[in-house]
């Protein structure tokens, strides 16, 4: 292992390591690749991280454990670690998810995507619940506003959806607003990932036993629906459905159509009154699935490190150039590279990297 980070930090370069960066591997516990590639994911979307750093400080004296303590204290062994390249072990952190959620205490591989979803619903629970630690049981409106305040995940990524429903008969549009924390994908064999944003906006005609039930008709109509985003997150984070139930197997098969997902995106299903609907994002890091089906096979992770790219591979750490992306868009034509396939994206928008990156010039000192 040591020839490994040694070459890494030969790979990047004295000259060119950035300062106060640290980069860790994470060791498996047998089945926990599908959070570790989750964690270096997230670990490089900086503006978590900073949330998540920032947590550890505010909370040294703390009587109780709870994920998100742990993951404050994994995150701050990462960044304050001694080497440049090292490795960490998550002990703690696996122990505490698998006491708080029962499916991921065995050694079966899971999904990475239900342990992000949970994750990320579980810390905003646990920041909800210490908010409003030791206020008497009487609640009053004061109590109820602070609690259904946002909080600083709903911050990074909360998005909001816009079902926009068109009569057909009165012309009148009614919509319906709800949150997300990530957009779930459906993907199409060789096509993009702004083809399949655009797609999950078409539009749908309701009729027959489908009918919707204008108000303002007091009857059911036929009508066009389409989903739109009303607000775009600080970090974008989309799901490809890459596992589809096949009845005829009785069973879950992966689909390994091969998606391109650019560097940067734009988001071009807006709705007319989205905020910051010009919003642009950079890719800064995805989740792979190696392997032919959802309870096989493995996960890394590939980050944008400042101007560079790594691949996270459990506690190996490789430096890889950008062209290398693209061995993870999945199937191709002449049915090579089907195995890595990109699994969930990470896109920051780049309006947060550049506060990012002046917060990075100020620490450095440069």
């Amino acid at each position: 292992m040591g020839g490994n980070i040694s070459q890494l930090e030969k790979q990047i370069g004295p000259d060119n390591f950035p300062n106060n960066e640290r980069y860790c591997g994470l060791i498996n516990f047998g089945n926990t690749c599908y959070s570790n590639s989750v964690l270096q994911a997230l670990y490089f979307c900086k503006p978590f991280r900073e949330k998540v750093l920032e947590y550890k400080a505010r909370n040294k004296q703390r009587n109780k454990e709870t994920l998100l303590s742990c993951l404050s204290d994994l995150f701050h062994s990462i960044a304050t670690n001694k080497k440049r390249v090292s490795t960490v072990a998550p002990k703690k952190f696996i122990a505490r998810l698998r006491k708080e959620k029962e499916e991921f205490n065995n050694y079966m591989q899971q999904d990475a995507h239900e342990f992000l979803n949970f994750l990320i619903n579980r810390i905003n629970e646990i920041i909800l619940l210490e908010r409003n630690h030791g206020k008497p049981k009487e609640s009053t409106n004061d109590d109820k506003q602070s609690s259904d305040e946002p909080t600083w995940v709903h911050e990074i990524f909360q998005g909001i959806l816009t079902s926009e429903t068109r009569c057909l008969n009165c012309e009148t549009i009614s919509s319906k607003d709800e949150d997300f924390f990530d957009l779930q994908v459906d993907i199409d064999e060789n096509t993009s990932i702004t083809h399949c944003l655009k797609c999950y906006s078409n539009t749908e005609t309701l009729c027959s036993d489908n009918k919707f039930k204008c108000d303002k008709c007091n009857s059911y109509q036929e009508a066009q629906k389409r989903m739109r985003v009303k607000k775009l997150p600080m970090i974008l984070a989309l799901h490809l459905k890459r596992f589809k139930y096949v009845e005829h197997y009785n069973r879950h098969t992966k689909v390994s159509h091969r998606v391109v997902f650019p560097l940067e995106l734009r988001l071009f299903n807006t709705s007319d009154d989205a905020v910051n609907p010009d919003r642009m994002y950079n890719l800064v890091a995805v989740v792979v699935h190696c392997g032919s089906g959802p309870n096989r096979g493995h996960y890394i992770s590939i980050v944008k490190s400042y101007d560079f790219w790594l691949l996270f591979d459990d506690d190996i750490i490789d430096k890889i150039d950008q062209s290398t992306i693209e061995d993870f868009y999945g199937l191709t034509s002449d049915g090579q590279k089907s195995s890595e396939t990109g699994y969930i994206l990470f896109y920051q928008s780049r309006d947060t990297d550049t506060k990012v990156t002046h917060a990075d010039i100020r620490a450095n000192g440069k």
